[in-house]
């Protein structure tokens, strides 16, 4: 017997496979955290704006200069952060927006259709109640101010306030309110210009142009990029549009896709030689490898997402909110159009656009373009894209100046707190309707996006629990992986708490870390073919330090196997087309890693807790308009009745 290449015809290969990954989870993570802190940053400007105006003006106003021989840019501190800083966040809106429509819920181009209208008819229906309350006024001008919605804080309100859990709830207000901040940031250019210079603008098109020859070339390296990015923000600011649109279409044209089988190999082949070699040549290396793994995108987000969350739009909140609130704004605000139009453009006409274009496009296409949520469901998007604040400030110190401008930022203020409660108010209701009711007005009657692409076979797959379950779960599982060992416990509870579901395991071995992954799933073939598929499986991945052949033939012996049987099985390597079967199909759904769950053939993101894998499939039942048994152990519910 050898060691663990071989034993009696016994080896170990296998191959990789790609995996799609879209981290909406994560990304929602890092908006709702950063909400708290722009709340905080937006409390502590008015309470400095109110204590002592004129320190705080004098702050803001100061001027800070950049100088590169004769030429010069001068700003004061306020349109630095407006201008400057607020580019990194409009970067970060453009990269979740062009990820989204490359491997995200976007990338089936039917569902762009009706959330796309949907962010249109929640812009035109509040631009028409701000006109309508200013007409024949010189602050008709400022209806931009009413378009767009603060994605950051509108998804920590639904957070706080709606159902949990409901990535696909979360997933449509994104798209909504994404939209509807590209289309702001376009009206931004085009409208509100200041001193508009042709010449510079023609040169920003010709290095937007040199980005894309650059970016057909191939070429990878950062710097180059972020190079053309400052030129391109120079030439835009000189030509009087606000330079945060290059933001935005630098992120729009920044891909996002999985990470490739060649790649993936390379990375994990220089991580060997640095392991066999630890050098710092070789550490860069497999360093590089590892980044390069990754899109572009991805790694932009990764980098800058978090400081436009709790650094970038916090800055802005406290360089922007901050009027002093006294009597006299008060009493002006009550009567004035400005503020009117704004409170009762954000309260009332985004949910009413979002609403009824949503509507309409469901019913003049006969259906097929549905909503991905109940029309409840799609009334809380309405309201909470009511909270306008970074976007709707931003467009309003361009548009607006004086009293008008202090009018403006109150009805913003008011309005985000309206907002706020009126989709709490909303959600509150949802929460009294009856399980079925309430289910299906939060998910509707639209199928979710299908990830898994071979459908579970009773008669062909490894299954445990009930065979005809509404609820389905996936596991692609290692059994040398060591998360796949910390997820076996997890699953074995949500198999004690769920009555109603089945469990699949399916191989995937990385023999490219786990050396032991193949033989460890052929053995599993091999005690299947007596039955005995689930115990082998259990004692594998409770002894994943043990996983040479003497001790997978002392599982089979300790099982009470037919040792000749298995003995043979293994030497012929019958298992292994079965295994390559299922490392298959992880290609084919874009499956890299372990473990990588399905629940009812929708990808599950994040983490596999219990926590986290039973609310997925709480959401699955409610998506099957089911109510699923379940036992004590639920963590959110300690009866032994059925689910409500």
């Amino acid at each position: 017997m050898t060691g663990s290449n071989t034993y009696r015809g016994w080896t170990s290969r296998t191959a990789w496979s790609d995996r799609l990954n879209a981290p909406l989870r994560a990304f929602l993570q890092t908006e709702t955290g950063g909400a708290r802190v722009v709340l905080v940053a937006a409390v502590v400007a008015l309470l400095w704006a109110n204590l002592s105006p004129s320190s705080y003006e004098s702050v803001w106003g100061t001027s800070f200069a950049v100088q590169l021989g004769d030429w010069h840019l001068t700003d004061d501190l306020r349109t630095w952060v407006n201008s400057g800083l607020m580019t990194f966040f409009f970067l970060v809106a453009g990269l979740e927006l062009r990820r989204e429509f490359d491997i995200g819920e976007l990338r089936e181009r039917r569902r762009l259709a009706l959330p796309m209208l949907a962010g249109f008819g929640g812009m035109l229906v509040p631009i028409a109640i701000y006109l309508a309350f200013n007409a024949g006024q010189t602050t008709a001008v400022g209806w931009g101010a009413v378009m767009a919605t603060d994605t950051a804080l509108a998804l920590g309100a639904l957070a706080v306030f709606g159902p949990r859990f409901s990535d696909r709830l979360r997933g449509f207000l994104l798209t909504v309110s994404v939209v509807d901040d590209v289309v702001a940031i376009v009206v931004l250019a085009i409208a509100y210009p200041h001193h508009p210079s042709p010449t510079a603008l023609l040169v920003a098109a010709g290095i937007f142009a040199v980005v894309l020859l650059v970016r057909a070339w191939g070429v990878r390296f950062g710097p180059v990029y972020a190079l053309l990015g400052v030129a391109a923000w120079v030439a835009v600011s000189e030509s009087g549009v606000d330079p945060v649109v290059v933001g935005l279409v630098m992120g729009l044209l920044t891909y996002a896709y999985a990470p490739g089988r060649t790649e993936l190999q390379r990375a994990s082949d220089q991580f060997r030689l640095f392991r066999e070699q630890p050098t710092p040549q070789l550490a860069r290396l497999a360093q590089a490898g590892l980044t390069s793994a990754l899109s572009p995108n991805e790694r932009l987000q990764s980098l800058y997402h978090p400081w436009a969350s709790y650094v970038i739009v916090p800055l802005f909140a406290l360089a922007n909110v901050g009027i002093v609130i006294d009597g006299d704004l008060l009493s002006r605000a009550v009567t004035s159009p400005v503020t009117l139009g704004v409170v009762v453009a954000y309260v009332v006409g985004k949910p009413a656009g979002i609403v009824a274009t949503s509507w309409l496009v469901a019913r003049l296409s006969g259906n097929r373009f549905r909503p991905p949520v109940g029309w409840l469901a799609i009334a809380g998007v309405g309201t909470v894209s009511g909270i306008g604040f970074t976007v709707a400030l931003l467009i309003a110190t361009h548009a607006l100046s004086g009293p008008a401008l202090d009018e403006a930022k109150l009805g913003i203020l008011v309005a985000t707190v309206l907002a706020s409660l009126v989709t709490w108010l909303v959600f509150r209701s949802v929460g009294r309707l009856s399980p079925a009711r309430r289910a299906r007005a939060l998910l509707g009657v639209t199928e979710g996006i299908v990830d898994l692409k071979l459908p579970v076979d009773p008669e062909r797959d490894h299954l445990r629990g009930s065979l005809d379950a509404p609820v389905t779960v996936v596991e692609y599982g290692d059994f040398e992986c060591p998360y796949c060992g910390q997820a076996e416990p997890v699953v074995r509870e949500l198999l004690a708490d769920f009555a109603n579901i089945r469990y699949v395991w399916r191989h995937l071995p990385l023999i490219d870390v786990h050396p032991h992954a193949q033989l460890a799933a052929e053995a599993a073939e091999a005690a299947g073919e007596q039955g005995a598929f689930w115990e082998m499986h259990d004692l594998l991945l409770t002894h994943q330090d043990a996983l040479d052949p003497p001790d997978v033939l002392g599982y089979a012996d300790q099982l009470g196997l037919d040792l000749d049987g298995f003995r043979e099985h293994m030497a012929k390597r019958m298992g292994v087309d079965r295994i390559a079967e299922d490392v298959d199909s992880a290609d084919l759904s874009g499956v890299t890693g372990t473990p990588t769950f399905f629940i009812n053939g929708r990808r599950h993101h994040g983490a596999y807790d219990i926590a986290a894998l039973s609310a997925a499939v709480k959401a699955a039942f409610a998506s099957a308009k089911l109510r699923p048994e379940y036992h004590s152990r639920d963590p959110e519910r300690r009866d032994t009745g059925p689910a409500s």
